[in-house]
């Protein structure tokens, strides 16, 4: 009899929850607006910044890092000056590896080139064309031509305003301080998001740069095609793994992630306040229907749990909407996709034409138990002034 009568309560409790939200009226649809603002735009946000990272890392990994990399141990990509010293013969450990496709070995070089009459400095990268730890379209390397092959990419294409089969002038200084220059030709231009493997960067046949430099069986740094941090050390050489190699990528999206933060709190801050505004206005306005549900023998518990889920009702209403008009969208934008400017190229982050959000299901449940957590929270609060209530006054309209 007692847990028909906790049942009969219960169900009492929702119907007037229920009724007196319907009765809010626009504060109602308010407060639910706020909270849908605010769900759509943290899941929204979050969701943009994983899929930024998703899609950096797969680019990195797949034309850049691969399972990590030897560095000689005079190789500082942000040091110019050190690539003329940046390196050494492959150690004979890594070259069973280099022998059955495991490995990769790059060979970087200073040079200037003269495209259309202009000097401009690069980076001439040699590779076998035959390799495949990275995704690049290396085979393209591979010609009967004289010339020197050169395979580019779209940004250095676009701002040398260089085609498919043009001719430009490459010069170099060898092992020895002797410069020489020959004429390459622009074999192939490769797409990639990864913009430090494009601007200002030359892809060469590596025996051909290891002739031209007269550094025979010598490398800068060795591209590993499996995934482990277990390489050991050979001497003169410091082993990156993919991790470290994309610590930096993973830095600016954590910055990003911190300084969005501000906004999310501002807006929950927002959301949260109009439901504590309307629960304190509502335990002003209702004072005598409390009064009166708790002389007919309501407890006073009940009537904080009705308050309380009042509130909560906001939340889960809000989480409704956020589906109907959520989902969608958010399909939407997994599909197609956001257009991103041509100015993100300039940022040096390895970003495709479009950005694909990534909504994972921890990213929407953490959002939704956030959001209901502290609207019970919130909705809660207020109430607590109930239970110093004295019913008499409360039904002459006095409240504390």
């Amino acid at each position: 009899m007692s847990d028909r009568r906790k049942e009969r309560n219960s169900l009492v409790i929702l119907r007037l929850a229920l009724r007196n939200i319907k009765e809010g009226g626009l504060r109602t649809y308010l407060n639910v607006a706020a909270l849908v603002l605010v769900i759509l735009l943290i899941i929204g946000f979050q969701g943009l910044f994983d899929g930024m990272l998703a899609s950096t890392t797969r680019a990195m990994i797949e034309d850049e890092v691969a399972g990590g990399q030897f560095w000689h141990e005079n190789y500082d990509p942000y040091d110019p000056l050190s690539i003329e010293d940046s390196h050494g013969r492959i150690p004979e450990k890594l070259r069973n590896s280099i022998k059955e496709g495991e490995a990769e070995p790059v060979l970087i070089r200073l040079g200037t080139i003269y495209p259309q009459g202009r000097m401009q400095t690069a980076l001439i990268r040699g590779i076998d064309p035959k390799q495949k730890v990275l995704s690049l379209p290396t085979e393209t390397l591979l010609t009967e031509n004289t010339d020197l092959p050169v395979m580019i990419g779209t940004r250095m294409a676009r701002n040398m305003k260089l085609k498919e089969g043009e001719s430009l002038i490459i010069r170099w200084r060898d092992s020895k301080g002797t410069f020489d220059a020959a004429e390459g030709r622009i074999v192939s231009i490769m797409n990639t998001q990864v913009p430090a493997i494009d601007e200002g960067n030359l892809w060469v046949p590596l025996d051909r740069l290891q002739e031209m430099t007269a550094l025979p069986g010598e490398a800068t740094i060795i591209i590993m095609g499996s995934d482990t941090d277990g390489h050991t050390p050979s001497s003169g050489w410091i082993f990156r793994s993919r991790d470290q190699l994309m610590s930096d990528i993973r830095e600016i999206v954590r910055t990003k992630r911190i300084s969005s933060l501000i906004i999310y709190l501002i807006l929950l801050f927002s959301g949260m306040l109009a439901i504590f505004d309307t629960q304190v206005l509502s335990l002003f306005r209702r004072r005598r229907e409390i009064g009166t549900l708790i002389a007919l023998g309501m407890t006073r518990q009940q009537v904080i749990a009705l308050f309380t889920l009042e509130g909560m009702l906001y939340g889960i209403i809000a989480l409704a909407v956020s589906i109907l008009l959520g989902l969608p969208l958010l399909f939407y934008l997994t599909s197609e996709g956001i257009a991103l400017p041509e100015i993100i190229d300039s940022y040096g982050i390895a970003m495709g034409e479009r950005l694909y959000p990534v909504y994972s299901f921890e990213l929407v449940a953490g959002t939704v138990i956030l959001i209901m957590s502290v609207v019970t929270v919130v909705s809660f609060i207020p109430t607590r002034t109930i239970a110093r209530l004295n019913p008499t006054q409360a039904i002459q309209g006095k409240i504390t």
